[in-house]
């Protein structure tokens, strides 16, 4: 877009809109209460969506760095790094005065927030703006809401998925023609207020990467739940994406509420197993040593067991199903 493209955009600009943004993403240990951030990045928009600057950092986690196969930070890489309380105020800067932008904002801001918590300072975060969110308000046509997918629309090239400084440049340039179809269909931002923490206490004993000990009366009725559309393509691999039509079976208590993970698994295009079977493709647990039997059968079948944190960071970037398009008939339910 031209200057004087810009000056007409201006002149015709929606007054209730901002003066400023901050696309922001973070990558972290998991996605726990208890999680940390392990890296941060922020591009800061005008209020047409031009890039002003940008900003990258590792942050030392004091702990392990969760599923380093996604996002590529090693204990070692991260030992040197300065801790969240260090860098703060830098961050503090760039977001202040200014709506905070994230893909699956919700995300973002509850592992800034709690940071800041952590570091007894409060975030200078007023309003969030989720770019899922707003690509449902301009009604994109897209087959899913996953990053890649957003970007491929408007023809942004992704270089290194889940690292923060690229996934921050991606969204920033996808935001810019968001913004501005936004402006000119006179589709209102999806903005939601930032409530900071003002408090934080930590366990007193370091859980597991999103686990949780076991709750009293955690029994819930079954829900019918439409069959997957798509065919099963077998056993999760690791290092490799999910697939859609992979069967996912859960076990034990999950950070998430277990009906809110299903219902993203589902969203996905997985298929959610009641039980374990030969046909399992992966099973999710923060227990993998506990005596159930879920577990004794995953393990006498060969079936691939994750831990919940590591599950959730693949449910961003399911790959499609094999040879298909458009998902296949759905077939009868089965009885797994």
């Amino acid at each position: 877009m031209t200057m004087l493209d810009d000056r007409q955009t201006a002149a015709a600009w929606p007054t209730a809109y901002p003066q400023g943004y901050a696309v922001v993403d973070v990558e972290t240990t998991g996605l726990a209460r208890d999680d940390r951030i392990i890296s941060a990045a922020v591009y800061r928009l005008d209020a047409l969506g031009n890039v002003e600057d940008h900003w990258y950092t590792l942050v030392n986690p004091e702990r392990d760095p969760g599923p380093v196969w996604i996002h590529g930070l090693t204990s070692e890489v991260l030992e040197g790094a300065p801790l969240f309380p260090e860098v703060a105020a830098e961050l503090s800067e760039r977001l202040a005065d200014r709506v905070l932008v994230a893909h699956n904002a919700a995300f973002d801001w509850s592992m800034i927030a709690r940071e800041y918590a952590r570091a007894s300072v409060v975030a200078p975060v007023e309003h969030r703006l989720c770019t899922i969110a707003l690509a449902k308000e301009l009604r994109l046509p897209l087959p899913n809401h996953k990053l890649a997918t957003l970007a491929a629309h408007f023809g942004v090239v992704q270089q290194q998925a889940h690292h923060a400084l690229d996934d921050a440049r991606v969204l920033a340039e996808a935001f810019r023609p968001s913004l501005h179809a936004a402006a000119r269909g006179g589709v209102r931002l999806p903005l939601l207020e930032c409530r900071p923490l003002t408090e934080w206490s930590d366990s007193p004993v370091a859980p597991r990467v999103g686990y949780q000990p076991a709750r009293q009366n955690s029994w819930r009725p079954s829900r019918k739940r439409p069959a997957c559309p798509y065919p099963n393509p077998g056993r999760y691999e690791k290092e490799k994406p999910l697939q859609q039509g992979m069967r996912v079976a859960f076990s034990g208590d999950t950070s998430v509420d277990r009906e809110l993970l299903e219902d993203r698994a589902i969203e996905a295009g997985l298929h959610v197993a009641t039980s374990v079977s030969r046909l399992t493709s992966l099973l999710v647990t923060n227990d993998p040593d506990a005596a159930t039997s879920k577990t004794q059968k995953a393990k006498s079948f060969g079936t691939p067991i994750l831990e919940e944190s590591a599950f959730t960071h693949l449910l961003r970037d399911v790959a499609p199903a094999d040879g298909a398009a458009l998902p296949r008939q759905a077939p009868p339910p089965s009885s797994e």
